[in-house]
């Protein structure tokens, strides 16, 4: 059984968080059980639509933070509870050494998380970014020989 990871873009249109749930939970289908190991770093968006899909699929969560301060610093107030109930049902959370989030801390992040797992999930529109980013995230999980499955559901926007 793979270990999955999750990159994706965080701005997702309201409409477009069914489109991606869906998607996302047919894509980890044929993964669903004990074995399946989600890894994320469950920001808004992509991010914590998986981690909850791998929960409720009865797999097992691992947290990436980049900074031991990222809730204070960057959950915002709507996300919060979804994100500390996420941190409360994860099996394990690492969290960097990073005094800030920056995009720094996102890359650093990003490639922890890469790095322990087989196959990486991607909700991108194919777009280039900002570093740390999805499209970088996407290129650095090639560059290291971890397959990707891209995941943009048709209807589904950015924000």
């Amino acid at each position: 059984m793979p270990r999955i990871g999750i990159t994706g873009h965080m701005n997702l249109t309201p409409a477009s968080v069914a489109l991606v749930d869906e998607a996302l939970r047919e894509a980890l289908g044929p993964y669903a059980g004990d074995d399946l190991v989600g890894v994320s770093c469950i920001a808004r968006g992509a991010d914590s639509i998986f981690a909850q899909a791998v929960l409720d699929l009865g797999g097992t969560l691992e947290v990436v933070l980049p900074t031991s301060s990222y809730r204070d610093q960057k959950v915002e107030p709507d996300h919060a509870p979804h994100f500390d109930e996420l941190m409360r049902r994860a099996a394990t959370v690492r969290m960097l050494l990073f005094a800030e989030t920056n995009p720094e801390a996102y890359e650093a992040a990003n490639q922890a998380l890469v790095s322990s797992c087989d196959l990486l999930f991607a909700v991108w529109d194919s777009r280039t970014g900002d570093k740390g980013g999805t499209a970088s995230v996407i290129d650095y999980a090639r560059s290291q020989g971890v397959a990707v499955h891209v995941v943009w559901p048709d209807g589904a926007a950015r924000g």
